[in-house]
């Protein structure tokens, strides 16, 4: 069955995986951008959104960030959310020049 093109569009592609591991590492060790944690795995933790899918977040490296499990985990459910969305967006602006959230957002009318 084929996913659905904004399914398809939120998700992050092998490729997208790798530019956000190789964008997060510090000399050679993907890292989580907030702990700084080393992930065990180049693609172990490059899964995070920076605006989530169920908010049409799109999976590209732009709107990705590399957390560890106890970052990723307290970015999704807990009230640290705000401190730690303030702290990637100076992240992610510091990289991309011109990054701007609305682009990071999935839109039927651009497909």
């Amino acid at each position: 069955m084929a996913l659905r093109k904004d399914t398809k569009a939120r998700d992050f592609t092998r490729g997208e995986k790798m530019a956000i591991a190789e964008r997060d590492s510090i000399d050679g060790w993907t890292c989580c951008v907030f702990c700084g944690a080393p992930a065990p795995a180049t693609l172990a933790w490059s899964n995070a959104h920076y605006i989530s899918r169920a908010q049409g977040g799109l999976g590209i490296a732009q709107n990705g960030l590399t957390l560890c499990p106890r970052c990723h985990s307290r970015y999704d459910q807990t009230t640290a959310r705000m401190e730690m969305r303030a702290y990637f967006r100076e992240y992610l602006m510091g990289i991309y020049p011109g990054w701007n959230e609305n682009d990071l957002i999935y839109r039927k009318e651009n497909t």
